[in-house]
């Protein structure tokens, strides 16, 4: 979900460091730059009135972020904030913008990236509806195994850090720790060290197409 890397460069694109914690852009604010995220993390995030943070998406190194405003102009939908200390590229918009009306291929490309965006969003809008919190974190877990995120691929351990879990799936992190353990014990996923490894994890039908 990202743009190459040596095309942005010989766009114009520069590397930029960011410290753990530190925001990178607000909700609210003006975009002015395409972000692509070269190592680290990066939490997408709504931020309510009592400080508490609602998170969008969990960014990894080689995806792109706060992509909607260089194309309908208007302000970021969200922050994001380094969740590590980061490397990310930058490219001005004006420039982005002039590529995606030069290079078809491209901007079919960025169309597919934000396609998955929202297919993510009704995704996780749809877990809400389950009943029970192990089916909605089956449900990101199926995701993150279809669509190869977060996973180690070879050894299928999942990157996600339980709070992370908890975010995404819009679960207290208590909830959390004690469904993945009945799901643990139930073989549905693997439990080594705390480190968590979904390797067979069974279709569920609730998973959207």
């Amino acid at each position: 979900m990202s743009l190459d890397i040596h095309l942005l460069l010989a766009m114009g694109a520069s590397y930029h460091k960011m410290q753990k914690g530190e925001i990178i852009f607000h909700e609210g604010g003006y975009c002015y730059y395409y972000h692509q995220l070269v190592s680290g993390s990066v939490r997408w995030v709504n931020i309510d009135e009592y400080g508490q943070e609602h998170v969008q998406s969990i960014i990894e190194p080689g995806e792109c972020f706060g992509e909607l405003p260089l194309f309908d102009d208007r302000p970021y939908a969200a922050s994001a904030i380094a969740g590590e200390d980061c490397l990310m590229l930058r490219l001005r918009k004006d420039v982005f913008r002039k590529l995606m009306k030069e290079d078809h291929e491209l901007h079919l490309e960025m169309n597919r990236i934000l396609v998955e965006r929202i297919r993510f969003k009704f995704l996780m809008q749809y877990s809400i509806t389950r009943h029970t919190p192990e089916d909605r974190i089956r449900i990101l877990l199926e995701y993150c195994l279809k669509e190869k995120r977060h996973i180690c691929p070879h050894s299928f351990q999942l990157k996600l850090t339980r709070q992370q879990i908890a975010d995404l799936a819009g679960l207290r992190v208590e909830t959390v720790i004690r469904a993945i353990r009945k799901m643990h014990e139930e073989g549905l996923l693997l439990i080594e060290n705390r480190k968590i490894f979904i390797p067979d994890l069974p279709p569920h039908h609730g998973y959207l197409n």
